[in-house]
């Protein structure tokens, strides 16, 4: 539904409108709180938020750009619907990216940073079931941080760009399938670290990576009208 409780406006006044909308908008695309295939009104939006209609009409045309939204002449404007092939295109350039990030760490990552990890895995096993947005936000800072302890920070920024598609499905994910399973991968990424072994680290990066290919089908069987191509 896109006009859900959990929309929760709370903007900054101290900040630009328009930028708040974005990623406030963006966010619930992705979450899924504003369903695949829904319609958008500007309108509605506009006094749903007590904003005006013009930061909403930016936030529209960038969502637009990015694949989030669609624009139909003489029809509207529509969440739009998940492509796979997006979604694989992002899994492929992530995964070629981040089987050499945890090369690079296993080879040089030192024991604090390793204890960090391990931390971060141990926070994750600890997450509120349930809070699917708290447990992603837990997964990407896992990921981010092994970038930037490789002196590639930047690397992880390039990859976010790409996967909102991606992220999109991640959340249908979670609300199926079980977190403790991507946490186990994750602590398979971090022992092979540990243990200098560059070869295992990047195999279970793939394995854990590949994951969300494993669950898409099935997804995408559940939930048919949420998807393209």
């Amino acid at each position: 539904m896109l006009y859900d409780s959990r929309l929760a406006w709370s903007p900054d006044h101290a900040q630009p409108i328009g930028q708040q909308l974005y990623q406030y908008l963006r966010s619930r695309v992705i979450e899924g709180l504003m369903e695949p295939g829904s319609r958008v009104s500007e309108a509605k939006l506009a006094e749903t938020l007590e904003v005006s209609r013009q930061p909403i009409r930016e936030a529209f045309i960038k969502l637009a750009e990015e694949g989030l939204l669609e624009v139909r002449p003489q029809r509207g404007t529509f969440v739009r619907k998940i492509s796979v092939r997006m979604v694989d295109d992002a899994r492929f350039v992530r995964e070629a990216v981040e089987a050499d990030v945890v090369r690079m760490a296993a080879s040089t990552y030192s024991n604090a940073q390793i204890g960090d990890l391990e931390k971060q895995v141990e926070a994750q096993e600890n997450a509120v079931s349930g809070d699917i947005a708290g447990f992603i936000r837990l997964d990407d800072h896992f990921h981010r941080s092994l970038a930037s302890g490789v002196g590639h920070a930047n690397a992880w920024f390039v990859v976010e760009g790409l996967k909102a598609q991606l992220d999109r499905v991640r959340y249908l994910s979670l609300r199926q399938f079980p977190a403790a399973d991507l946490v186990r991968q994750h602590a398979n990424v971090v022992r092979a670290i540990a243990t200098k072994d560059p070869d295992a680290a990047e195999k279970h990066m793939r394995l854990h990576l590949n994951h969300i290919s494993d669950d898409l089908p099935e997804i995408a069987r559940e939930l048919p009208h949420f998807f393209i191509d």
